[in-house]
């Protein structure tokens, strides 16, 4: 299920397709699934269709949907998180809210730890 939340700061494009984004790599939307039209979908969510169509787009150009006329807008496959991945970040999360850390708290500590151990 996607929200808005008029109260955040973050444009409606980019809370519906960092929803959607989430929800295609934990395995929430599965591969192939079809997603509401566009017009839809903006219905639904009390925007203007250029609002979905901007997400779309933007979740289309990252490889994650796929387009096309008579098909409609499906998820693209493999691209979930892995189960070892999504368990480990269950774990995170379970000791981040047992230690009071709120999602930015979190977040934070994802991007310091990413930023400190690069890829090789």
């Amino acid at each position: 299920m996607i929200t808005i939340d008029d109260d955040n700061p973050t444009p409606p494009f980019e809370q519906i397709r960092g929803q959607l984004a989430d929800q295609i790599r934990s395995g929430s939307l599965a591969a192939g699934q079809r997603l509401p039209s566009v017009r839809q979908l903006a219905v639904d969510l009390r925007v203007a269709t250029g609002t979905v169509a901007r997400a779309y787009s933007a979740l289309e150009t990252a490889g994650l949907l796929t387009t096309s006329r008579g098909s409609g807008t499906r998820v693209q496959p493999d691209q979930g998180i892995g189960a070892g991945s999504l368990a480990s970040a269950r774990r995170f999360v379970q000791a981040q809210r047992r230690d009071g850390a709120s999602l930015d708290d979190a977040l934070s500590a994802v991007r310091a730890e990413w930023a400190r151990d690069p890829p090789a």
